[in-house]
This record gives C-alpha cells, structure tokens and sequence, in this order.
C-alpha cells in the first residue's frame, strides 16, 4: 500500500457494510417468482452474466431479505477449481426487477457514504486477483469453500476521498467498457462468419440446382469425393518411454497444441526421432493436422516457418495429393462441419475412447467445388478471420492495460485525486 494512505476500513465493520447469505428456496408460502444469481453466472471481468439465471420461486420472507438492488457486490463463497479459487465478485448493475443470490454466494452492500459502491467491488476484485483467498479456502467432497470470516477481517478497504474514489471507479469502468466493446464486435463477426460458412458450404453464391448426394444437397456443378482422394493421411508417431531417451529429442505437436486455424506452441514435449523419422513425420506449407482423438475432427493447417517440429500419433496428417483442393477451404469446410453437425463424431469409434482413425478420415464424403470458387471462399473468410485476430489483439490489449491499472490504482501506485474530469 502507499504509505500516504492512512485510513483503512475493514470490510467486516457493520458501519460501514452489511452481508448476507444466499438464498434458499424454502417451503412455506407464500412464494414469489423471483431471478436467482448463482455463481454459474460470474464472469472473470466482474460482469454477471444474465444469459441463463435461475428462475425460482421462494419464499417471500426470504427473498425480502435476500432482494438484490443496484450497487450490490456478489461473492462467490462456494466453487472455484484447481485454478480458480472461490472469492470472484461481480457487481449487480440492475435497476428493476425482482433478483437475488444462491446459497454458494452471499451479498456485499455498501451502507456509509464514506464509499464509492464500484470502487470497493474494484477493491474486491484487486483483492482476488492478488491471489489472497487461496489460502482462505478449504475443500469438502471436491467444491472449494472460503471462509467468510476469515475474508472479512483480512480485506482492508482504502478509505479515500469520495471524489478519488469515485474517478477511480470511472477509469477502471471506462476501460472495461472498451474491452466489452471489442467482444461485441468479436461476437458479431464471429456470428456473421458462422452463418456465411453455412451458406457457402452447402448451397454456393451462384444460385445453382441443388442435388442430393450422400452428405446432403449441394449445388449441382460440385462433385461429391472421398476425401482419401484429396489427401494422403499419415498418423504421427507414438509416445513411449524408450523414445524418451534418444539423443536425437525433437519437439512434437499434441492434440493440446492443435486448435481451430492455429497452432500453440507454447508448451511443447519432445522425443526422439530417427533420420529417417525426420523425413516421414516432417511438417511442410500447407499440410493439415487433424485431431484423432480428443475433439476429434479439430483441424489446422501448418503455415509456419519452424522446420525441426514433428507430431505425434493422435493427429493425422493431411497432404494434399492433387491441385484440386485448396487445403484451408478444407480446414474451413471441417470446422462448419465438426463444430455444427455430427457428421465427423458420428463416423469416429464409439466402441472405446472417441477416435477418428485414418481410414474413417479418409471415408468422409467431401462437397468439392472448383478451384475459383474455392479461392472466393478462402478469401472472404481470411478476411473475416484477419478482423477477429484485430479486435481480439486489441481486446487482449485493453485487457492488460485493466489489469495494470487495477494493481496500481488499488496499492496508490497511480493517484487520481489530481486529475479533472469533464
């Protein structure tokens, strides 16, 4: 903390705060329908998520002490994971409505207009993300549990001035703004991209007759294939122990390093691999990995300029044997295809762990128009995919510059208090 703050408050003085526990349904009327918060609806920003809230109905009596109004902080008391702790809060923005919180929760209000209600959440969430309730956690039939007590005499909450206070609160709501902004865009273009795929898949851009084939309508002028005829699919090779130990350790790609479009290199293992495992297993422009197990179907396709990294034997390998096929349309048609029908699932082996073996790849019936189409389609979606990679660049962006602000804001390493605002 910075030594010219002099006033604290502990968040457990009842002057200044008041708490209560979540809500239970209960049993005896009269009951009243009300919309129910659970920690299923926090988010990491701070914002709730009002998409799938809990309607319920309660008990009057406990929903008249339960009720929800705007200011209110929520804490998560019961939840978290192996790598989220409970302690989350998010800030209730509502005006109307009848709302309340779950039992795994309890409410946080602000009852002294010595505080800003956004700053002390702001303050809450400095709190959390500085890691200080892991160790206020304790563990039962695995659902992590915070002690409430233990929290509230621990949070010392920086008693400014009201007005630092409140331009505090302003700054860190203004860049949450922004990166609320770039998410919107984010999902809009995210949504224009998946409903476009639709269309360019299956029907086409010139209007043509449709004919029946074993995938589904297509337009008349596309030949339907087996992909086996497009590419040749080679499996990667096997993880053991005594490849473990060779000298010649090389770093391979997982199915965990495999995403839609993309390849993560961040975390990678190695092996040992011959010469002549070298040549076989060897990545080249334009090839295309595939999920054998896993989310199996999830497809990329290698753009990189890395010439020493090879794969392993629950990704396949697919290069292309004719200039017929332009490998990212197909990456593109398997992402429509994996992620929006059951078509790729459904021929993987269900007998043991879900697979897509090599044979039931190369079976898959392909919808396989011209070249010039192929190339219209691929262009458009880059072009799509190039303003996602933007306004997520800039959301990440915006988001680290939050979590700057927040840590300096909240330990006085950065002061408002001279600063004018319109």
């Amino acid at each position: 903390m910075n030594n010219t703050w002099r006033d604290f408050v502990l968040l457990q003085n009842l002057k200044y705060f008041e708490f209560a526990n979540g809500l239970w349904t209960g049993k005896k009327p009269p009951f009243q329908v009300v919309t129910v918060v659970r920690n299923t609806n926090f988010t990491n920003s701070g914002k709730i998520d009002y998409s799938n809230v809990a309607i319920l109905a309660v008990e009057e009596k406990q929903f008249s002490q339960r009720q929800l109004i705007f200011g209110d902080i929520i804490i998560e008391r019961s939840g978290g994971g192996p790598k989220q702790p409970v302690g989350r809060v998010v800030y209730f923005d509502k005006k109307d409505g009848n709302f309340s919180f779950s039992n795994f929760t309890s409410r946080i209000r602000v009852v002294n207009d010595s505080f800003d209600t956004k700053f002390v959440f702001y303050f809450l969430m400095h709190f959390y993300e500085g890691g200080n309730t892991t160790e206020m956690q304790s563990q039962t039939t695995g659902i992590r549990n915070l002690d409430f007590a233990k929290y509230k005499s621990s949070v010392h909450v920086p008693l400014l001035p009201l007005q630092e206070q409140r331009k505090i609160a302003y700054l860190l709501s203004t860049v949450q703004k922004a990166i609320e902004q770039q998410e919107k865009l984010i999902r809009h273009t995210t949504d224009l991209k998946k409903a476009l795929m639709q269309k360019l898949f299956t029907e086409g851009t010139l209007g043509e007759k449709q004919k029946k084939t074993e995938i589904g309508m297509v337009p008349e002028s596309w030949e339907v294939v087996e992909i086996k005829s497009l590419f040749e699919i080679l499996q990667g090779k096997q993880v053991s122990k005594t490849n473990r130990i060779g000298k010649n350790q090389k770093p391979f790609l997982r199915t965990a390093n495999v995403f839609w479009g993309n390849i993560d290199f961040s975390e990678l293992d190695k092996m040992n691999f011959t010469k002549e495992e070298e040549k076989k297993f060897r990545l080249i422009k334009d090839d295309l990995l595939v999920c054998e197990g896993g989310d199996i179907g999830r497809t990329a396709i290698w753009e990189y300029d890395h010439e020493e990294i090879y794969y392993q034997n629950h990704l396949h390998r697919m290069r292309r044997k004719t200039e017929s096929i332009i490998p990212k349309y197909f990456m593109y048609w398997m992402s429509l295809i994996v992620q929006e029908t059951s078509y790729v699932k459904d021929a993987g082996n269900r007998t043991t762990i879900p697979n897509l073996s090599k044979s039931r790849l190369g079976g898959l019936y392909f919808p396989l128009p011209g070249l010039s189409y192929q190339e219209k389609v691929v262009t458009t979606l880059e072009g799509l995919d190039k303003k996602i990679n933007f306004h997520e660049k800039k959301r990440n962006s915006l988001t680290s510059v939050f979590k700057v602000l927040l840590h300096e804001l909240m330990t006085g390493k950065r002061r408002v208090d001279k600063i004018k605002f319109n």
